[in-house]
């Protein structure tokens, strides 16, 4: 889960990288915020889509499914 605490901790390493550059540690953290990020916004994309319903012209609903993926 993406807190509040980390976005700010985003924005303030993104903030010095452009000042004064990361430590290596530093470039460390910012790639595992961003990858956390990331994925919590996929998921969060999904739970939406999930909960798509498609009204058709005759007003019949359909739920939006994941696409199966080949090989």
């Amino acid at each position: 889960m993406m807190t509040e605490e980390k976005i700010k901790r985003i924005n303030f390493l993104a903030r010095k990288q452009k000042t004064e550059g990361l430590t290596e540690q530093e470039k460390a953290e910012q790639a595992g915020l961003r990858r956390k990020y990331i994925e919590a916004m996929k998921q969060s994309l999904v739970t939406q889509l999930e909960n798509t319903v498609i009204v058709e012209q005759d007003g019949t609903r359909r739920r939006v499914h994941r696409k199966e993926e080949n090989g």
